[in-house]
């Protein structure tokens, strides 16, 4: 499974933004697909995972309420729709698959997208 992240920018304190990775190969809908950031300087963390099926969804507290991960297996893509963004949520993104139902941590995703900068500015 190869991962395409794509719909970073920059967007003002406040606003919105929509992520989508794009997965290549037929299997893409039996992994469970994460998004994680990265902060200058930070560790990767999760953010959001989503089931394979879309049945179950995990997020971190520090998004809850205004990010919504979700996936179309149709198309195979999943998207993270982010709102109310802080300065805080600065950070490249990255899109991952894995065995996993929607763990939280990195190891346990197979595959990895590129990333995405996502800039919130104050």
């Amino acid at each position: 499974v190869q991962l395409q992240a794509s719909g970073g920018g920059l967007v003002q304190a406040g606003g919105s933004l929509r992520l989508s990775c794009v997965a290549s190969g037929r299997t893409f809908w039996l992994y469970a697909m994460g998004w994680f950031r990265q902060a200058p300087g930070k560790e990767r963390e999760f953010v959001a995972a989503i089931r394979w099926n879309g049945g179950s969804t995990n997020y971190a507290d520090s998004v809850k309420g205004r990010f919504t991960i979700s996936r179309d297996n149709a198309k195979n893509t999943g998207y993270l729709q982010m709102n109310s963004l802080k300065p805080e949520d600065t950070a490249v993104y990255y899109c991952a698959a894995g065995r996993s139902s929607t763990s939280v941590v990195v190891k346990d995703y197979d595959y990895w997208g590129q990333g995405t900068l996502v800039t919130v500015s104050s």
